[in-house]
Order: C-alpha cells, then sequence, then structure tokens
C-alpha cells in the first residue's frame, strides 16, 4: 500500500477524467492521496473531490506561495484559518516560498509562511513545504519558528545531501517524487543517503511525472514507479519502500 502525500487532484488538468485517474491509482495500491490547497479559488473543488472520494482523498488548508499578492494575501489567510475553524484538515499546506519567477512578493511571502507556521504550531498540525528557489530563504523562517510541535514535509525535495541533513535534523521529512526518476538530478545520491526512515512519497500531480511518462500529465498511480527507483537506488525491496514510507505518511498526517 502507498500513499501520494502530494497531488492536487482537483486541477482542471484532471476534468476529463478525474474518477477514472483516482480509481486507477487505488487499483494501483495508492489507497490514500493528500490534497494540498492553493488560494481561495481551490477550496471548493478540492474539498468535492474528498466529499466524492472520503476514504482515500484527504483535504489541507494553506495559501500557496505563487497566489501570495500584497493587496490580497491577508484576506487569504483569514479563510485558510476561518476554513480551517469549521472543517476537518490534515496538515496546513501548501505554503512556504516561491522565488523561481521573482521576488517582487517575497517580503509577502515571507510574512504569510511565517503565519501559517505558527499556526500549524498552534493546531498541533504538520506543513507541507514548497521552496521552490527559496531553500535559504525558506529554512530562515522555519530557524526561528522551530519547536517541539513544528513537523512536517519538504515538498518536492531536491537540494543537496547537507540541506536533506538539515531538514531532518530539524525533525522534517523529505517528500519525493518523478524528480528522483531524472537523469543527473542529484537526488538520487541523497536518497540513497539518507534513509527510508526519512522519507515520504509523493507525486505533485498533475506536474513533475516521473520518467518513462516526464513531459505528460502526473497521476497519483505513478506513487509506484517513484518507490521501485528509490527501492533501486537504496537496494531495498520496493515492499520494504512501501511499508516504511506508508508508516511515515500514517504517524506524520494522523490518518
Amino acid at each position: 500500500m502507498f500513499i501520494d502525500t502530494h497531488t492536487h487532484l482537483y486541477l482542471e488538468e484532471f476534468d476529463p477524467d478525474r474518477e477514472a485517474a483516482i480509481r486507477n491509482a487505488i487499483s494501483s495500491g495508492v489507497s490514500r492521496m493528500l490534497l494540498p490547497n492553493i488560494d481561495s479559488a481551490s477550496w471548493e473543488p478540492m474539498l468535492q473531490v474528498c466529499r466524492q472520494f472520503p476514504l482515500h482523498c484527504f483535504p489541507m488548508a494553506g495559501l500557496h506561495p505563487t497566489s501570495v499578492m500584497a493587496a490580497t494575501f491577508k484576506e487569504e489567510l483569514l479563510q485558510v484559518e476561518e476554513r480551517l475553524s469549521r472543517e476537518k484538515f490534515i496538515a496546513i499546506g501548501e505554503i512556504g516560498m516561491d522565488l523561481y519567477w521573482d521576488k517582487t512578493y517575497q517580503a509577502a511571502q515571507e510574512q504569510a509562511f511565517r503565519y501559517q507556521l505558527k499556526l500549524a504550531k498552534r493546531l498541533n498540525l504538520p506543513v507541507v513545504i514548497h521552496m521552490r528557489n527559496s531553500f535559504n530563504e525558506v529554512w530562515e523562517v522555519v530557524k526561528s519558528e522551530s519547536g517541539s510541535s513544528l513537523k512536517g514535509v519538504f515538498h518536492c525535495f531536491s537540494g543537496n545531501l547537507q540541506q536533506a541533513q538539515m531538514v531532518i535534523e530539524a525533525g522534517f521529512f523529505l517528500g519525493i517524487g518523478g524528480v528522483i526518476t531524472f537523469k543527473n538530478s542529484g537526488l538520487q545520491q541523497v536518497v540513497s543517503a539518507v534513509g527510508l526512515e526519512h522519507l515520504l512519497l509523493e507525486t505533485d500531480a498533475p506536474y513533475l511525472a516521473p520518467v518513462p511518462y516526464r513531459g505528460k500529465r502526473n497521476e497519483s498511480a505513478y506513487i509506484p514507479l517513484i518507490a521501485l527507483k528509490i527501492a533501486e537506488v537504496t537496494h531495498t525491496p520496493v515492499e520494504q519502500v512501501a511499508e516504511i514510507t506508508t508508516a511515515n505518511a500514517t504517524r506524520l498526517f494522523k490518518l
């Protein structure tokens, strides 16, 4: 049994065949799929999927850094807090910082990130952290907010071994997806060095599909391909990869 700890099944890329894609994932052994929120526009599509598949799809609450705009992000954060007060979510996510395109809203992103970390600590929920081109900036915020109650995963981890060890020592998991199947990603060496007890499986569907589907729509059903690559680079039976990463996710998200 596998768990896809990060999949955007509610996005329009799945509109033509969403139910079939979810059922295909379940039949492939991916029994649970965790859905991170993006912003106010994604609440209802995300929750609708979770209502339709309550035994398999579980929602998170959060404001994605690329949706942080200076004029509106405080209103968006109030919506996150309001939703959390009346509905059940398994995590605060996805949150963090994204400096890939530009740094126009860097200060606002940091403020939103810090706010949501504090919210997670207050509610004793794990966090799902996005850090595209922003590891150092994200790390400084996490360090300043760290404590025994702050836990979670660095989603789509693609850093080096030193960064991986920093994350692990702080009590966080590494989210490993299709990038590990890409040649020259460097992620294979990191994963082989850190140990399965620090890993979670994820797709980030519909993005970052693993080989041999690279460039096409990613799906939760491809989690076994990611697990097979991890098994290969760690010289571990894939059944053990499934068992350990599923236990990690179950414990972190209290599934």
